[in-house]
């Protein structure tokens, strides 16, 4: 019996290895058991407040998840290469509303799920996630991005002008802190090819100007 159950362990073991080296966990929940934790230690940009740096970062209400594997995993995101715009295709929901489920999945564990940044029907902005630990949000590209998602008043996935502006200057900022090319900022869509958000999606004419919004905000 001993020996059988050894042999069972070791199986799942070498399943879990395999499927990292093969990139399949990261499809599966976004990211490695094995990576590197994140320090859990303040934004750099909290820092600069302390020493009297301002660098134009729009107001931020901080409410960081609690540590858990299903939405705050506090896994080291290592390099920043992008910024990735999300909906939350729920019409009317608050930034309040997206951050309580993001921080009830702890209890839930329903779904691995989480933004860095949810911006609020009001223009608010809501920071969940530290920008030095990836978020569940973008499939393959958690690793490497930081995450934006907006609320909508409606169907249509349109933001209004509060949200849409709040993140225009959000994602500007964000190029200028982390030295990020406007070229890189994209849609969840243009990952996976998921309709989000889905007004970018069926108006590129309307994701192309915003894109010149932000690089003019730069």
């Amino acid at each position: 019996m001993i020996i059988a159950l050894l042999l069972v362990g070791a199986a799942i073991v070498i399943s879990l290895i395999l499927l990292v080296l093969s990139g399949q966990y990261d499809k599966i929940v976004g990211s490695s058991p094995f990576a590197e934790k994140a320090d859990n230690g303040i934004d750099e940009w909290e820092r600069e407040e302390m020493d009297g740096i301002d660098d134009g970062r729009p107001p931020l209400d901080v409410q960081l998840l609690t540590p858990n594997k299903y939405s705050r995993p506090q896994i080291a995101l290592k390099e920043i290469n992008g910024i990735v715009i999300h909906y939350t295709a729920n019409p009317g929901a608050t930034a309040q509303g997206n951050h309580d489920y993001f921080e009830k999945l702890k209890d839930t564990g329903e779904a691995f799920a989480s933004s860095h940044f949810v911006i609020g029907l009001e223009g608010e902005i809501i920071q969940c996630i530290p920008s030095t630990e990836i978020s569940y949000a973008s499939n393959d590209r958690n690793v490497d991005t930081l995450s934006i998602e907006c609320c909508h008043p409606d169907e249509s996935g349109k933001f209004n002008d509060a949200t849409y502006q709040s993140l225009v200057e959000l994602t500007a900022w964000l190029c200028r802190h982390f030295e990020i090319s406007p070229d890189n900022i994209i849609r969840h869509y243009d990952v996976t090819g998921k309709i989000c958000p889905k007004y970018f999606v069926e108006h590129e004419d309307e994701w192309e100007n915003f894109l010149n919004e932000v690089r003019e905000a730069i």
